[in-house]
């Protein structure tokens, strides 16, 4: 069959998505085939069509790390046609073709069926909101209780800032709320943040400490970098810190004495390769007790024909929240 997709092309040194009309060949090895509803714009997406971005070796590709839709087509017991599913990570949109395209065909394992939400709102929540309700998972795991004292979240309007002050204000947690965009206040205080403060540090010319004051039980860091050194030496005795992101840098400049002295941890959260079994509970949980409260606040909607001036949003810093990128019906 034919079908529309957004497909990534090298081009006189750059890279050019645009839209085009594609074959079988398009839809990868798998057994499930799946009618794309829709995807979602993210970081990972604009590296996908950044020279040099680090996540895609060979083009052309067809973007978009997660996507939600309907099965069509299966050749697995757990999977029948009209299942609303979400599949998301692993190989998607960076070494095989992803949501950006009208339908696609992956292995079984890497599918979750859809419960207690529906195609939009799972991929509201997308790779991103999987992503911070992973972090606080990971916070719940370790011990923390609301009464334990408040959680910093960084990059806070970001798609995994947004999600994770939604779902741990769902759950009884004080929220503060790290974001260098001023004008951010009304939307973080709707999706449960009780105090908004800016990025941190927030003096980034002072020398940092290898100790600061104990002002937070845990944090949310999606920023990593001297953001994230900051967080570790101000968070209390036994907390933890989830990190899953490096938009502030990759370096760590940071000493042990938050691990060793305060018995600090830093939990490692990564998405991509989470297996699945894990995966599909946790999505689960995403429609049950861990479900956003917030979904409509925090989402904006744009056809898949205008998704790159959203993925060029994000490269200017100034997209918030989460977008969901229409697929059936927009091209």
């Amino acid at each position: 069959m034919n079908f529309s997709a957004m497909v990534a092309r090298e081009s006189d040194g750059g890279i050019v998505l645009g839209r085009e009309e594609v074959g079988d060949d398009f839809l990868g090895t798998g057994d499930v085939t799946i009618k794309i509803h829709y995807s979602s714009a993210n970081y990972k997406d604009l590296l996908a069509i950044t020279p040099r971005g680090g996540v895609v070796r060979n083009y052309p590709i067809v973007p978009g790390i997660d996507l939600t839709g309907e099965v069509t087509a299966s050749e697995s017991e757990d999977f029948a046609v009209g299942d609303q599913v979400i599949a998301h990570g692993y190989d998607l949109g960076v070494s095989r073709n992803g949501g950006f395209a009208e339908y696609t065909r992956v292995p079984a394992e890497w599918v979750v069926k859809i419960d207690g939400l529906d195609t939009r709102d799972a991929a509201t929540i997308g790779t991103a909101g999987f992503t911070a309700a992973m972090s606080v998972q990971a916070l719940l795991d370790h011990g923390l209780t609301p009464d334990d004292g408040a959680v910093l979240v960084t990059g806070a309007t970001g798609g995994v800032g947004t999600v994770a002050i939604d779902i741990l204000s769902g759950l009884g947690f004080e929220v503060i709320a790290s974001t260098g965009k001023t004008d951010a206040g009304d939307l973080l205080a709707e999706l449960g943040a009780n105090e908004v403060i800016g990025r941190l540090p927030l003096d980034p010319e002072a020398k940092p400490r290898p100790l600061n004051k104990a002002n937070w039980a845990a944090a949310v860091d999606s920023v990593g970098g001297s953001s994230l050194a900051f967080v570790l030496s101000s968070i209390g005795y036994g907390g933890a810190v989830a990190a899953s992101g490096l938009t502030g840098g990759s370096d760590l400049p940071a000493t042990v004495l938050p691990f060793i002295l305060r018995g600090v941890s830093l939990l490692g959260i990564d998405s991509v390769f989470l297996p699945i079994e894990k995966r599909r509970a946790l999505w689960t949980a995403l429609g049950k007790e861990l479900r956003p409260q917030h979904l409509s606040s925090l989402e904006s909607f744009a056809p898949i024909v205008e998704v790159g001036n959203v993925l060029q949003s994000i490269k200017e810093g100034t997209h918030s929240g989460r977008t969901v990128i229409g697929v059936a019906g927009e091209f």
